[in-house]
């Protein structure tokens, strides 16, 4: 009769320690996932980009996710740049334009960055400051503009960011009409942030929008060929990185530890019956 009773405290000690061990489980996966060196790496890589910029949607530069890409242009010029980002990341899109020296300019210029989706639907920012007014004796202008995250997959009628190419187009949208034509220089990165499982839908893509950019020859040592058209690019590690996320180990931990409770539960409630052997009627 006393082996009941150290019995249950056995049992009730180990469900404890399992379900202690299963809310360090849960606690402890999103900081693993952001402590990770090579994620940390990759996201703070900034590699030098091409030195050029397209002049429209189908000549757009190709830039890869945390490189910069610079360009001599003139005032009033549409600059663009494509770049790949995928489903779980949230585009964030830096540009700084250097403008002329303040003795050549007439007054004061507006700066404005755009980003376009695979099928040319302008995205919104979530915050930045995606347009900017640059007084007629500044040096630099900086602009910004912070995506909503990429989801994996989305209703044909909505606006929602989607895996594949995604464009950024920069240009002055207000100046002197005597200032159009000076030149100044560009500079545009665009870095991606992993928004972790939170952000996951139920669905795909069956393909990303990831439309062909025309590419000239001439860079390659051909300068007599015609213009060919070639993908825009994808993250290092392909396109939908994988089905695993880490919603699964949420899915998995709260299955176990819904399991452990309900042993538990019924370890609690099953000692308070009546001793076996006891005579009915006592």
């Amino acid at each position: 009769m006393a082996r009941t009773p150290r019995r249950t405290r056995g049992v009730r000690h180990a469900l404890t320690g399992a379900l202690l061990a299963g809310l360090t489980l849960l606690t402890s996966a999103g900081p693993a996932v952001a402590d990770d060196p090579s994620a940390s790496a990759s996201a703070t890589e900034d590699t030098a980009g091409p030195t050029e910029a397209g002049t429209a949607f189908r000549t757009a530069t190709a830039l890869r996710q945390g490189q910069t890409g610079t360009a001599q242009a003139s005032a009033g010029d549409y600059l663009y740049w494509v770049v790949p980002a995928d489903a779980g990341q949230r585009p964030t899109v830096e540009a700084t334009v250097k403008l002329p020296e303040s003795a050549a300019r007439r007054g004061a210029s507006t700066w404005q960055v755009d980003v376009y989706d695979g099928l040319r639907r302008r995205q919104a920012c979530m915050y930045g400051h995606q347009t900017r007014k640059a007084a007629a004796d500044a040096a630099t202008v900086e602009l910004s503009c912070v995506l909503r995250p990429v989801r994996s997959w989305s209703e044909p009628w909505a606006n929602d960011p989607l895996p594949g190419s995604y464009y950024i187009r920069l240009t002055v949208v207000d100046l002197p009409a005597a200032d159009l034509g000076l030149p100044v220089g560009v500079e545009v990165k665009a870095t991606m942030k992993e928004q972790g499982g939170a952000h996951d839908v139920d669905g795909a893509l069956s393909e990303p929008l990831v439309p062909g950019v025309s590419v000239s020859s001439a860079d390659e040592g051909d300068a007599s060929a015609a213009p060919r058209t070639l993908p825009a690019g994808e993250p290092e590690d392909g396109w939908a990185s994988g089905w695993w996320t880490d919603r699964w180990l949420w899915t998995v931990g709260g299955g176990v530890l819904a399991a452990l409770a309900a042993v538990f539960g019924y370890s609690l409630t099953r000692g308070r019956g009546r001793p076996a052997g006891t005579p009915q009627g006592v």
